[in-house]
């Protein structure tokens, strides 16, 4: 499956951000897929996750972030709100048909990625 990500850009804090990941070549909806993302001089860290209809966030997002899913058009949104400076970073769609509840959380699990957008929060 081909992923594409986009929908970054520049905005202040407290703004909103809608990021989108269109799937190609195979459905989203066997699949497993999530966000993570990336800051400067920092490891890629997951933000959240959408398996069979349950999501999962990590805590520096919970309550801001909101992850769907349209598997008519197989496409991930990813919904932030009351963002904040220290969300800035690239962020990165993910897929992969077979993975687990209990690693859901862990980037090296997926083995499609998209091309990662960039979000900058400004403060």
């Amino acid at each position: 499956v081909q992923l594409q990500a986009c929908g970054g850009g520049l905005v202040q804090a407290g703004g909103s951000l809608r990021l989108s990941c269109a799937a190609s070549g195979r459905t989203f909806r066997n699949y497993a897929s999530a966000w993570f993302r990336q800051a400067p001089g920092k490891d890629r860290e997951f933000v959240a996750a959408f398996r069979w209809g349950s999501t999962f966030y990590s805590d520096s997002v919970k309550g801001r972030f909101s992850i769907s899913r349209d598997n008519t058009k197989s496409i991930m949104y990813l919904q932030m709100n009351s963002l904040k400076p220290e969300d800035t970073a690239v962020y990165y769609c993910a897929a992969d048909r077979e993975i687990i509840v209990g690693v859901i959380r862990d980037g090296k699990q997926y083995d499609y990625w998209g091309q990662g957008t960039q979000v900058t929060v400004s403060s």
